[in-house]
């Protein structure tokens, strides 16, 4: 076993710790890990409130919610009477609700308004994606984004890859 010991001044101590501090201050300053962990950790953002939806900037502002840009004013709004009861021919569609949260049953027969926008912002696509929120007395009870131009497509809402 060895001992080795070695005479420190208090000047140098200091001046080595005062050295190593400023070091350390000016790594971390560069590099703040904290952002990096809490983004890790967040969770995901909620779901925006699907009531209190009264104007084109709730419609808007709802839509935002979910990831999407859209344009300023609805491309298309439709007053739609949904059916009594839902057939078969429906069951796709009434799963994509469902997987949303929306029970579209809960309203069969009622008279809803469709509002269509144009969604600016989809990934990889840049033209003729929308999206449509079906709303009954100031809450949306349904919604989707789809293409319908070439093999089309239909999903939720959430924007992708924020599921």
């Amino acid at each position: 076993m060895f001992i080795i010991t070695t005479k420190v001044r208090r000047r140098r101590l200091t001046a080595g710790l005062f050295l190593f501090l400023l070091t350390l201050g000016l790594f971390g300053a560069g590099l703040d890990l904290s952002q990096d962990i809490r983004a890790a950790s967040a969770p995901l953002p909620a779901r925006p409130s699907p009531t209190g939806i009264r104007t084109n900037q709730d419609r808007i502002a709802y839509l935002e919610g979910y990831g999407w840009i859209t344009g300023a004013e609805p491309a298309a709004v439709e007053e739609i009477q949904l059916p009594e009861t839902f057939g078969t021919d429906y069951r796709d569609y009434l799963n994509l609700q469902s997987e949303q949260g929306f029970d579209l049953q809960a309203y069969g027969g009622k008279t809803v308004k469709r509002y269509t926008y144009q969604i600016k912002n989809y990934p990889g696509l840049q033209e003729n994606i929308w999206a449509s929120i079906l709303v009954y007395k100031k809450t949306v009870i349904g919604g989707e984004v789809f293409c319908n131009e070439g093999d089309g497509f239909t999903q939720g809402l959430s924007y992708p890859g924020r599921e």
